[in-house]
């Protein structure tokens, strides 16, 4: 044989070896994922639903439901869910509105200052606003003193004003998204033609926003009626499916029970979600290209009653987060207010200790779950049509779960005498999975956005000049991606910090988390050590922001001089 024909039949043999690592590297890259989304969101969903066919005696049927019904309360605790979860949709749409509208088309001071005060409450557990409220106007607080009468807020009214405060900045987040989609162009049509400010406003605005208002709509509806941390802090009397599920399964050990309340939670947020995702695709599938945005000009009649808005929410957010942090430091709330750091040498609940804990989790949750996003992200590229959007369909599921619900069917999972997957119950590791899947959806999608942004020409020509998979995943993928998997990252480890409802029943007597110490120290009665553990918590979430957005800075940097 020729020296030639030995050189073909080298390079044959290792484009072939090549050939058959780019598909290897693209099956573990799809396999992996889905096997642990199977394991830890599909297989823990199909345990609860057997679990809520199985009676306490062992029999199979439906004895759960029928006791569901005969159990009392459960009635008023439903109709107390979706009346709650009604009213905070409507107020919180009424104000989100015009605060987005405010930000984006008005010459109202301070639109940066706005936002982020309003961001203030996602860095934040939920309880905490639940507590602010109480230190300024429960029956000892600051208003209710300064006034000389004692204010119920205990119950539906504190609820209602939690929830709105704890569901406002996501639906003025949806809302100024919206609203950008605006043309200048409609309205100086409008206004040659005569329209004047309010028909250009009800003919041209509200119109080209209404998916938006849908969507953010059914984003806080489905977050106030899942929603934990404010309905035990706060809630008082007025029960809700959520504190109903907790009792259940812990105050009653009535598992059968917990299992049929978690799926009626999940039904309403199930269509919501579904009606959320279409109406987020419509509204922001249909922008003009080449769209002028409007000109913003101040107009006296529209942005002085919009500027008195705009500062009254931002300081109430302002002093329900900011009476928190300065409740911590007070020798007796509201008695004695001097100045003490007493509370900050936490003992009960386990000291300091479940804060380290919530570091460890929120670490491994956002490292995990970025590696094994990014992970499923590069295969569904790589798959074909049909398969990509069945993989798509499965990675997006886990939003219409709610945290509660997804606690308490790893219970079922991974609780079970003899499993092999028993091992991880009462871990690091399972809470970490747990929160990681509580958010898979959003961190898949914003994976996928940031995957699109790779041009297909680059990796076109890097394969071309003879690159493999693994060598264009790291010299032109992974570039590309950084500040998406940074985004990713961050946005895993700061919502592991501040979640609740997907832990409650997770933690154990040895394994604690920082936002289920908080609500102990509550329970307890120690309120302002239960401030000051909440003002540790935010202290490291807006720690955490500040490092991303520096970092997404220094690599947009980099990324300029290059």
């Amino acid at each position: 044989m020729s020296i030639a024909a030995v050189d073909v039949a080298e390079r044959s043999g290792f484009r072939l070896r090549r050939a058959g690592g780019d598909r290897l590297l693209v099956a573990a890259a799809v396999a992996l994922p889905c096997l642990a989304l199977l394991i830890f969101f599909v297989f823990p969903l199909a345990m609860m639903l057997w679990r809520s066919l199985v009676a306490d005696d062992g029999t199979i049927g439906f004895a759960n439901y029928v006791a569901l019904v005969r159990t009392p309360g459960i009635v008023k605790a439903t109709v107390n869910s979706l009346t709650l979860g009604l009213a905070t949709t409507a107020v919180c749409l009424l104000l989100g509105f015009v605060l987005a509208y405010a930000m984006t088309r008005t010459r109202v001071p301070g639109p940066r200052v706005t936002a982020a005060v309003l961001a203030l409450p996602m860095l934040a557990p939920s309880l905490v606003l639940g507590l602010g409220l109480i230190f300024l106007l429960g029956r000892n607080g600051l208003i209710s003193g300064i006034i000389g009468k004692r204010i119920d807020i205990y119950g539906f009214p504190g609820l209602l004003i939690a929830d709105v405060l704890y569901a406002l900045p996501q639906a003025v987040l949806i809302l100024k998204a919206a609203l950008a989609h605006a043309d200048a162009r409609y309205y100086d049509a409008a206004e040659v033609m005569g329209a004047g400010r309010w028909r250009q406003f009800f003919d041209i605005t509200l119109p080209n926003v209404k998916f938006g208002l849908l969507s953010a709509g059914f984003v806080v509806f489905t977050v106030t009626i899942t929603d934990f941390g404010n309905a035990a802090v706060i809630g008082g009397d007025y029960a809700v499916l959520a504190t109903e599920i907790y009792n259940q399964v812990t105050g009653q050990m009535k598992f059968g029970i917990g299992a049929v309340v978690g799926l009626l939670l999940l039904a309403p947020t199930g269509i919501a979600v579904y009606i959320e995702r279409v109406a987020a695709q419509r509204q922001f599938g249909g922008g003009a290209e080449g769209a002028v945005p409007p000109q913003l000009r101040f107009i006296p009649a529209r942005d002085v009653p919009l500027s008195i808005v705009t500062g009254l929410v931002t300081l109430s957010v302002l002093a329900v987060i900011g009476v928190v942090v300065y409740a911590s430091f007070m020798r007796l709330w509201p008695y004695r207010l001097t100045f003490t750091l007493k509370h900050y040498d936490i003992t009960l609940s386990g000291g300091y200790a479940p804060l380290w804990t919530s570091l460890l989790v929120s670490l491994m949750a956002a490292g995990l779950g970025t590696l094994l996003l990014f992970a499923l992200v590069y295969g569904i590229r790589r798959l074909p049509s049909l398969a990509a959007k069945i993989v798509y369909l499965v990675a997006v599921m886990p939003v219409g779960v709610p945290g509660l619900v997804l606690g308490l069917s790893y219970i079922f999972a991974f609780n079970i005498a003899g499993s092999p997957l028993s091992v991880l119950y009462g871990s690091t590791l399972l809470l970490a999975l747990c929160n990681f899947y509580h958010y898979h959806t959003q961190g898949f999608l914003t994976m996928v956005t940031g995957m699109r942004a790779v041009p297909p020409a680059l990796e076109e020509a890097a394969t071309c000049l003879g690159s493999g998979a693994g060598q264009v995943l790291a010299n032109v993928i992974i570039p590309v991606m950084t500040p998406t998997l940074v985004s990713v990252f961050f946005f895993l480890f700061m919502r592991s910090m501040v979640t609740l409802s997907a832990v409650i029943f997770l933690v154990t007597p040895s394994l604690g988390i920082a936002a289920v110490s908080v609500m102990r120290l509550d329970e307890a009665g120690f309120v302002s050590q239960a401030a000051a553990f909440s003002t540790c918590i935010m202290l490291v979430v807006c720690m955490a922001a500040l490092a991303m957005q520096l970092a997404l800075k220094w690599l947009a940097a980099r990324g300029g001089r290059r």
